[in-house]
């Protein structure tokens, strides 16, 4: 008797992984390190298919350096875009979005308004600095604010994936619609479970 084949599973894969300096050192200490790091590790698991939305590849590419990154990159990491006129997200989804949007400019204005309330008691420089870290939390931490945020979620919502990213509003939309999602400080220990 035959052993049972094993079902692949597919792995959704962010930027940030590469990118991002407080995640990315597991693989490498540069973004070209850290997907030369990912090759060496994923190359040995033949059970998992890694995927990255085509969008999502390109700001990668914009990183590394493009001619030390190996030939096999392309056919361990799949580009694929999202079939983004098959899919399709229930009304709550849209609802829950334009709460989220309204709940943020209501909080921009806020942030808008202590920096007009601020002026003369600081400097200028102080104020448009701590106005732009404040609007900038309000509006753009833990939403979705990007098309490339969207591609990795309806990638991995189509594939029925397992996402791995660091980017919190992508996250938290994920969960909404029922996409399993990885810490990216955890996805080594993950890709070393299947060695």
């Amino acid at each position: 008797m035959e052993p049972a084949k094993l079902r692949s599973d597919r792995v959704v894969l962010d930027t940030s992984l590469f990118v991002n300096p407080d995640i990315r050192h597991d693989f490498g200490n540069t973004p070209t390190e850290a997907i030369e790091g990912f090759l060496v590790l994923a190359g040995q698991i033949p059970e998992l298919e890694f995927y990255m939305p085509t969008s999502i590849f390109a700001e990668l590419m914009n990183f590394v350096e493009k001619e030390k990154i190996p030939g096999r990159l392309l056919r361990i990491l799949r580009q694929k875009s999202p079939r983004k006129h098959e899919l399709t997200c229930p009304a709550f989804l849209l609802y829950e979005l334009i709460e989220d949007i309204r709940e943020r400019v209501n909080k921009g204005m806020r942030v808008a308004e202590k920096a007009v309330r601020s002026v003369g008691k600081s400097e200028e420089k102080e104020v448009i600095q701590s106005m732009r870290k404040n609007f900038r939390e309000a509006l753009r931490e833990g939403i979705i604010d990007s098309k490339e945020d969207v591609d990795l979620i309806l990638l991995a919502k189509e594939l029925d994936a397992l996402l791995v990213t660091a980017d919190q509003g992508a996250i938290k939309w994920a969960e909404k619609m029922g996409v399993r999602w990885l810490m990216p400080e955890k996805f080594k220990d993950y890709l070393l479970s299947f060695i």
